[in-house]
């Protein structure tokens, strides 16, 4: 468990990283100023060449195949829900390095998110420990 717990940690830090660079990017290429097709290309073509929208994306790629890897090792109810300590990093990152004010009430919301954390964290060290099953007549030879 503490291999998962280290491998997420390691993706919700580039999670949270790649929120706080598509951030900055989509704040650097600017708003449509109208919605129809040549407004939202020359957005787009700004993006595809902006540098913090490109870290931002291959951050964000990097927690998905990090999220994948645990899915296929853990269980999804112990995996998914302790993702949500993502929300944590990234409200940490908006407000150190991206100077957002973070209100009272959303630090209270981000102490339910990581009691609701630690809940599940404390629910898998009380499951009884699974043995492997056994090989399949087809798998023995």
């Amino acid at each position: 468990m503490a291999k998962l717990v280290a491998i997420l940690l390691v993706g919700l830090i580039m999670e949270a990283a790649g929120v706080v660079f598509l951030s900055k990017g989509l704040k650097q290429i600017g708003e449509l100023s109208l919605i129809n097709l040549p407004e939202i290309s020359r957005l787009i073509m700004r993006g595809l060449g902006n540098a913090n929208i490109l870290r931002g994306v291959a951050l964000e790629a990097g927690f998905f195949a990090t999220l994948l890897y645990l899915m296929s090792r853990g269980d999804v109810s112990f995996v998914w829900p302790l993702t949500s300590l993502g929300f944590v990093l990234t409200t940490l990152a908006a407000k150190f390095i991206l100077h957002e004010h973070v209100s009272a009430v959303r630090w209270g919301g981000v102490i339910l998110i990581v009691a609701g954390a630690a809940l599940i964290t404390y629910s898998e060290k009380l499951e009884p420990k699974k043995s492997a099953p056994a090989p399949a007549a087809s798998e023995r030879g």
